[in-house]
């Protein structure tokens, strides 16, 4: 398998840097203009590399449902200025000044701390400071009469943050107050005055365009034909954005110049290429677009450039769930492992060169969706990183170093699955669901695990033309009825009275990625199997607080039990 890594050498990160730097001048925010311009600068370097793609255009409009999502509104940035401690913050210096979709307004007053539920009674009147649930905060800063809102994210130090309100068009009735964003360095400056019984004033002045409805676009790419090998990466998110996700998508673009050159009809796997705006797009493309038939499985590029030394970053590898069992993260797995060398230890064996761990599933991109519709999916990502969000995601803070090591480890995985031989597919296959289970079994029992790894080689089996693992027959609790990411926002539009207990319930966010598991597994084994297998994989989990919020999935009509 290690050939496929030295064909992976035609990878050229010079260019994913240059494409970084490009990507990372619009300020591609979820209903502006900058991201369909962002999209439109990437489907032209594709057409210069020979790589013919489709544009699909959906819309922002604050009202379409993209399965469980309404998008946001269409908004876009003209101008933000913050005076506060004799400090001026405008637009001009960063767009993140400005929260993303507030709306317009002036504002001029003293500054209220919100520590604890009481200090909204001093909150009329006042601007606002809040260091955390920001939506939550921002509905009640209307909702009390406060004049505007300044938010602030802990452990940003002198970053602005970025904070979005992601604002339907029926929320407009209510959000009508002016958002913005300062350093922590900042908010703990004016904390400590007040803390001290001093008065704090602030002013503010935004200037924003709400408009009708902006292109959500989605760019999709195949290379040859199908069973596709898809790869996936978010296009949004605030200027500059660098590594967040500028770094996944400038990838993805060289990923699609390289295997565009490399194909040839001896491949048992295609490739696709797909660039969207994060979630929205992704369950757009589902839901009007995909042929899920077509493809084998998903690699996800999130965050693929962060730093050890100045972001902190470690390199992670995100599996499949084992619901969605596959020897694709095996593969990538081996590959990073194996790029990762440097250097020699003591007696001769090959050293790390940075950080590299891979994990259990986690949610948070992309690659989730794509999971709960059957289709098994990994991501590779860095974290943490400590410019996360912020202002200071600039191009100076990605590795080099780190995107060659994703980079040609995805090229190898896509070559090795498309090229191999079936007998070192087959070995390969059968070492991986051995390694992978010894992991699990060293702690627990894997009775019910087992049998998913032997129903997930049987899937790859039929892609790989393998002879590999094998089904079982499926004895599903649950149907997954409104499939999609689910949120406290999503319950809320249904039963406004739940909201608040699925928002504490999933306050953890393990609980939320325990939830969609259950969910899938819920497809596939009864209820005390499927809940066995959650903690075969995870180790223990709160099934008190899953039971509950499978009861209030079943009232909401997200899932029906069978």
């Amino acid at each position: 398998m290690m050939r496929f890594l030295k064909e992976a050498e035609v990878f050229d990160s010079t260019n994913v840097l240059h494409y970084i730097a490009e990507i990372s001048q619009f300020h591609r925010i979820q209903g502006s203009k900058e991201l369909p311009e962002a999209v439109k600068f990437i489907r032209e370097e594709l057409r210069i590399w020979g790589v013919n793609s489709q544009l699909f255009e959906e819309f922002y409009d604050g009202k379409t449902r993209y399965l469980t999502l309404k998008s946001p509104i269409a908004w876009d940035l003209v101008h933000g200025k913050v005076e506060l401690l004799g400090k001026v913050l405008t637009t001009s210096m960063s767009p993140l000044v400005v929260m993303a979709h507030s709306p317009s307004g002036k504002a001029e007053g003293e500054v209220v701390h919100i520590a604890k539920d009481e200090d909204w009674e001093k909150a009329e009147g006042k601007i606002v400071l809040a260091g955390r649930d920001w939506r939550d905060a921002y509905r009640r800063a209307n909702e009390v009469k406060a004049k505007a809102f300044i938010a602030y994210r802990e452990g940003t130090g002198d970053a602005i943050p970025y904070i979005g309100l992601f604002l339907t068009k029926d929320e407009l009735e209510w959000a009508r107050i002016p958002a913005v964003a300062v350093p922590e360095s900042l908010a703990k400056a004016v904390i400590g005055k007040l803390n001290s019984g001093e008065t704090v004033k602030a002013k503010i002045e935004v200037e924003t365009q709400i408009n009708e409805r902006q292109v959500l676009p989605i760019l999709y790419a195949e290379i040859g034909r199908p069973p596709f090998i898809l790869f996936t990466a978010h296009i949004c998110h605030p200027k500059p954005g660098a590594n967040d996700n500028a770094s996944g998508s400038a990838m993805l673009i060289e990923l699609a110049r390289v295997l565009n050159g490399l194909y040839d009809d001896s491949f048992r796997f295609g490739f696709a290429f797909l660039w969207i705006p994060e979630y929205y797009g992704t369950q757009a493309f589902i839901e009007k677009y995909a042929e899920l038939d077509k493809y084998y499985a998903v690699i996800n590029l999130d965050m693929v450039a962060g730093s050890e030394d100045r972001a902190g970053s470690t390199v992670m590898l995100v599996r499949t769930p084992v619901s969605r069992f596959s020897v694709v993260s095996g593969v990538l797995e081996y590959f990073l492992e194996k790029a990762n060398g440097a250097g020699k230890s003591f007696s001769g064996s090959p050293m790390p060169r940075l950080k590299l761990k891979s994990y259990p599933y986690e949610m948070g991109s992309d690659h989730d969706v794509f999971n709960f519709f059957g289709i098994p999916s990994v991501m590779s990502i860095t974290w943490p990183d400590r410019f996360y969000h912020s202002s200071e995601d600039t191009i100076d803070k990605v590795s080099k170093a780190t995107i060659e090591l994703i980079g040609k480890a995805v090229l190898a995985t896509a070559l090795a699955l498309a090229k191999a031989e079936k007998d070192e597919l087959q070995r390969f296959a059968r070492g991986y669901a051995m390694k992978y289970l010894g992991e699990l079994g060293r702690d627990r029992d894997t009775e019910k695990v087992e049998r998913l790894v032997m129903m997930g080689l049987a899937r790859d089996s039929r892609f790989l033309e393998i002879q590999s693992g094998h089904d079982f027959e499926r004895m599903p609790w649950l149907k997954w009825v409104r499939k999609g990411i689910i949120s406290a926002t999503f319950i809320r539009e249904i039963d406004e009275k739940a909201y608040e207990e699925f928002k504490a319930l999933t306050k953890d966010r393990k609980v939320l990625a325990h939830l969609h598991e259950l969910l899938m597994l819920g497809e596939l084994l009864p209820k005390d199997e499927a809940f066995e297998a959650l903690e075969e994989e995870f180790g223990k989990v709160d099934v008190e607080k899953l039971e509950r919020l499978v009861e209030m999935l079943e009232k909401t009509g997200i899932v029906g039990l069978l």
